[in-house]
C-alpha cells in the first residue's frame, strides 16, 4: 500500500510575534488537501507542531496507510522521535529538572500519532527552501496566515494541483543541534525565523512568462488554477537559480508586477 505523504512549515514574525502554519496531504487515492491557519502570537516552533498536529489530525484510523511527514524543523522531529518518551518518564520535565515548553502540543502529537496505529508515521527532515515545492508550498501558506492573508488552500485532485508534490527529498540526516539548543529549546534548530519573512520576491511562470511578483496574494492571483510553476525567492542569485531549475536561461526577462 502506498503512504500518505505530508509537508509542513511553520513561520513567525518576532518569536513570539504573529504566526501561521501550513500543511500538504496527499493521499495514495490521488487527492490533496491543503490546510492553514494562523495565531496573533504565538512561536515558530508552536506553528510548527500546529502543522503537523492538524495534519493528522485530518487522517482517520481506517484509511490510515503508513504516514510519511517531512518538515524543516529539527525540533519537532528531535521531538517527538527522541525527546518525548523521556520528557513522560519525567513528569514533562526536560533533563535540566524545567517544565516542557510546549508541553499539550507534544501531549497531542503523540495523541495523534498513537490514534492512527498500527500506521506508522514516518518524519522525514526535509531542508527549508531547498527548492522541493511541498515544502515551499506550505512556507507560503504559513507566511500567508502570519501576515493575516487568505491563502485560497487547494482539496481536490493531485491531477489539476499547481504544484509537483510527488517531488520528494531524498534521505537527508538531521543537521547537527547548535551548542545551547538543548532539547527542549524554545528556538528552531537549524533554521533562524528572521529567514521565514525574509522574502525578496515570488516568481511565477505562466504562458512562456516570469513575473516577479512582492507578495504571495499577488503571486497566487496569478498561478491559482493554472498550469503555472512559482516559486519564493530570497535574494537575486535564487531568483536566477530557480529560472535554471524551471529550465529557462539566467537571462530571462523578468516582468514586474
Amino acid at each position: 500500500m502506498q503512504s500518505i505523504v505530508i509537508f509542513t512549515d511553520g513561520a513567525c514574525s518576532g518569536n513570539p510575534g504573529p504566526g501561521g502554519w501550513g500543511s500538504i496531504i496527499s493521499t495514495p487515492d490521488g487527492q490533496i488537501e491543503e490546510l492553514g491557519g494562523g495565531d496573533k502570537s504565538t512561536t515558530n516552533n508552536r506553528m510548527e507542531m500546529t502543522a503537523a498536529i492538524r495534519a493528522l489530525n485530518k487522517i482517520a484510523p481506517s484509511d490510515a496507510a503508513n504516514i510519511v511527514l517531512y518538515t524543516d524543523s529539527t525540533y519537532v522531529i528531535r521531538g517527538i522521535t527522541q525527546w518525548v518518551h523521556g520528557w513522560r518518564q519525567r513528569g514533562w520535565k526536560n533533563a535540566e529538572g524545567k517544565d516542557v515548553a510546549n508541553k499539550e502540543l507534544w501531549e497531542e502529537m503523540l495523541r495523534q500519532v498513537m490514534r492512527l496505529k498500527p500506521a506508522k508515521v514516518e518524519w522525514k527532515y526535509v531542508r527549508g527552501h531547498s527548492g522541493f515545492d511541498g515544502n515551499e508550498r506550505c512556507d507560503q501558506i504559513a507566511v500567508a496566515f502570519s501576515k493575516g492573508y487568505d491563502a485560497n488552500l487547494y482539496i481536490g485532485p493531485r491531477s489539476e494541483y499547481a504544484i509537483n508534490i510527488d517531488f520528494l527529498p531524498a534521505e537527508e540526516p538531521l543537521p547537527e543541534q547548535k551548542s545551547g539548543k538543548g532539547a527542549g529549546s524554545s528556538s528552531k534548530v537549524g533554521s533562524s525565523a528572521s529567514s521565514k519573512n525574509g522574502t525578496q520576491s515570488y516568481l511565477s511562470y505562466l504562458s512562456g512568462v516570469v513575473v516577479r511578483h512582492t507578495t504571495w496574494t499577488a503571486c497566487e492571483r496569478r498561478v491559482k488554477g493554472q498550469p503555472a510553476k512559482f516559486k519564493k525567492a530570497k535574494s537575486k542569485q535564487e531568483e536566477l537559480e530557480i529560472l535554471t531549475s524551471w529550465g529557462l536561461d539566467s537571462r530571462t526577462a523578468i516582468v514586474e508586477d
